[in-house]
């Protein structure tokens, strides 16, 4: 017996699939797994069988002929065909996400591709997928352009390859986000985008905070929020969560300040909280400015803060941005709100209605 991969279209009708595979067995061919790719043209199915060693390759595609199928492709295959697809694509995509600069190689291995080549040329909003030739938007810019005599690509295989172009730009934009932050004093910080991981370490900080920084942050009193809603801050579906920490990074490490982005529509919402005894050391206007930046990477219009007016910690946080700000009072809650579009020159104070500007340039904020 013999590894043959075998692809196929037949026409997306009941019944017509089990005829190919009935004219294959006839012959002896066992089908060892199967995938089904979507197309106007119709279904193409994609199977890896074991075949007498008596067939060739001519005799498959008569066989493939006989049960209604068109436009065959016959190849050899390998032992390592036999790995399940969806189990091959999760091995290479975890190889991405350690190593995305082997983007490349994980497509050509996923595609079987002839050539693949990046090009700093743009692909356009969709890219392209033809016989031979696939093009694929690079989120980081640029574009992949893979070449494969045969089979065709098929859209199915366009949409795996951008979701493993994706997965390896997330991954460079995460790593891209661990810096190591110094402050004014000296001391040392990583700032990271937090994980699911970090739930245990952020428990910790809450419960090293003061129940007045606690309030602060979240205004309904100084409790500790319940772990679904820790994890939910931790990964949120729209933004991110920067942590930073005094170790090199891991888990495990005492985590000392949290950073939140949440998204809504256009515009995102931005908290802080920093543990008491690294307050008004520089750290709070440091994690903010990177909220800021990656909400501007992220195409949001502004970024809002809502602050009770007595927070003068977090007034003067946002008063060292820099940046041209609009606030709007409701009682004693400030909405200040943050354009990503306009951009302060110089230093830009922060006008608080009701409340006359009790902090010195040049002193540190939380």
């Amino acid at each position: 017996m013999a590894l043959w991969r075998i692809r196929a279209t037949v026409d997306d009708r009941p019944g017509y699939l089990s005829v190919l595979t009935a004219s294959l067995a006839l012959r002896g061919v066992n089908i060892l797994t199967v995938q089904v790719h979507t197309t106007e043209a119709g279904a193409v199915d994609d199977f890896l069988v074991d075949a007498p060693d008596a067939l060739g390759e001519a005799d498959l595609v008569a066989a493939v002929e006989r049960g209604r199928g068109r436009d065959c492709w016959v190849a050899r295959s390998e032992a390592r065909g036999l790995v399940d697809q969806p189990t091959r694509v999760l091995g290479l995509a975890t190889r991405l996400v350690r190593d995305p600069d082997a983007t490349g190689e994980v497509l050509r291995a996923v595609l079987g591709a002839d050539e693949v080549s990046w090009r700093p040329a743009p692909a356009g909003p969709h890219g392209g997928v033809g016989a031979a030739t696939m093009l694929l938007p690079d989120p980081a810019g640029g574009s992949y352009e893979l070449r494969r005599r045969a089979p065709s690509f098929t859209p199915a295989e366009y949409a795996r390859a951008q979701a493993l172009v994706e997965l390896a730009a997330t991954a460079v934009r995460r790593e891209a986000d661990r810096v190591t932050l110094v402050l004014p004093d000296g001391a040392e910080l990583l700032v990271r985008p937090a994980t699911a991981d970090d739930l245990a370490g952020v428990v910790d900080l809450h419960e090293a905070c003061s129940a007045g920084s606690r309030q602060r942050r979240y205004f309904g009193g100084g409790a500790v929020p319940g772990p679904s809603r820790m994890r939910r801050m931790l990964e949120p579906t729209r933004g991110t969560t920067l942590v930073a920490t005094t170790g090199s990074g891991g888990a495990a490490e005492p985590v000392v300040a949290m950073a939140n982005l949440l998204g809504e529509g256009d515009e995102a919402e931005a908290g802080l909280l920093v543990r008491d005894d690294w307050q008004r050391r520089g750290l709070g206007p440091a994690l903010l400015r990177r909220l800021l930046g990656h909400a501007d990477r992220s195409g949001y219009a502004a970024v809002l803060l809502h602050v009770r007016a007595e927070n003068t910690p977090m007034l003067r946080t946002v008063r060292r941005l820099g940046r041209l700000t609009s606030v709007e009072r409701d009682g004693s809650l400030l909405t200040v709100t943050v354009p990503l579009a306009v951009r302060a020159e110089g230093t830009v104070r922060l006008a608080v209605p009701g409340q006359a500007d009790a902090t010195a340039r040049g002193d540190r904020a939380d």
